[in-house]
């Protein structure tokens, strides 16, 4: 049978476009023993991945031109001469960007049966999520009654990281870029919501915001949110670097802040993290989340683009701020 798959044509510089992408078709050969067929039903796209475009050295190797791009998919084996994958199992891998697939069970886990759309393990149950509730208790390890900062704060991982914040007993102040997504976090109880785009002055902002200083951030953009953190941050604040997507289209180095002595003077902790390395947690954070799901304590919102053919313009939009909570692609009708 023939599968579809998303290829990278070119390597971008600046903000990606529809150019760098190509969808073309390959032939998937018979399974053989050991092996299963698998047709994804979702994929992810993850801001992550324009660092794989890059051909540089990094935590994760860098995608190849003219072969298939990677990422978190959720699919279903229609067929197979695996035993522990049989006919009907729904799997998580990280061979989104295609619409078939033969494995050998490698990397795969067969999802539990759960009342909630397989996606929600591409964003609250997986990988977004797993990096919220890791930066907020196991790299910044924020405490109740404390005051949290989280940019990108509509973002797959920035809207979890909100809810956390409030499920913790911290005070939290969100940094997002419409009044629409300023609203929706309102609604879900946030305290602050600051629309940096039609603020003058960010570092301002948040001091109106939290007077009373910030004891974390949730690190998520960079830039000039970084330098309002900066300036904000009371004694012993901790910053748990996760991304930096404000710098992941720059052609140029992005001047740091100029304020980073704030650093020592206020005594500060900053740790950068990358989720993977803390997967060990997963079991625990799984069943933590799914409590908190199953009884309406954290909302997992969702944007949906329908078809491979729209998988770039999904990823692109990540940089367009088109997305409210996970941006997944549904592969089939």
């Amino acid at each position: 049978m023939k599968a579809q798959q998303i290829v990278l044509a070119s390597r971008p510089e600046g903000l990606p476009t529809a150019a760098h992408f190509k969808q073309n078709s390959v032939e998937l050969p018979a399974i053989q023993a050991g092996q299963f067929l698998v047709k994804n039903l979702w994929m992810s796209v993850d801001p992550y991945m324009r660092g794989r475009m890059i051909d540089r050295k990094s935590y994760i190797a860098p995608f190849v031109i003219g072969e298939a791009l990677e990422g978190g998919a959720i699919g279903e084996v229609i067929e197979s001469q695996h035993p522990d994958f049989p006919v009907g199992s729904k799997v998580s891998s990280m061979l989104g960007w295609r619409s078939h697939y033969i494995s050998d069970g490698s990397d795969h886990t067969v999802l539990p049966n759960i009342p909630l759309s397989e996606s929600h393990f591409l964003g609250v149950l997986g990988m977004p999520g797993m990096t919220a509730w890791t930066g907020l208790t196991r790299i910044a390890e924020l405490k109740a009654g404390e005051t949290l900062f989280v940019s990108a704060a509509s973002g797959a991982v920035g809207s979890v990281a909100c809810q956390l914040g409030k499920l913790m007993g911290a005070t939290v102040v969100a940094s997002v870029g419409s009044d629409e997504k300023a609203a929706h976090l309102n609604a879900l109880g946030i305290d602050k919501v600051i629309n940096y785009k039609t603020c003058d002055d960010i570092s301002a902002a948040l001091g109106q915001a939290a007077p009373q200083g910030i004891d974390v951030y949730f690190e998520n953009v960079g830039g000039e949110h970084l330098t309002a953190a900066l300036d904000n941050m009371n004694d012993h604040g901790r910053i748990a670097v996760c991304g930096m997507i404000s710098q992941y289209n720059d052609t140029a180095p992005t001047p740091g802040p100029s304020n980073l002595a704030n650093i020592i003077i206020k005594k500060l902790k900053i740790e950068g993290f990358i989720v993977f390395e803390h997967w060990d947690h997963y079991g625990e954070y799984a069943q933590q989340m799914g409590q908190w799901l199953a009884t309406g304590q954290v909302q997992a919102e969702q944007t949906i683009y329908q078809g491979l053919d729209n998988a770039p313009s999904a990823f692109i939009g990540l940089f367009e701020g088109k997305n409210k909570g996970k941006m997944v692609v549904k592969l089939t009708d």
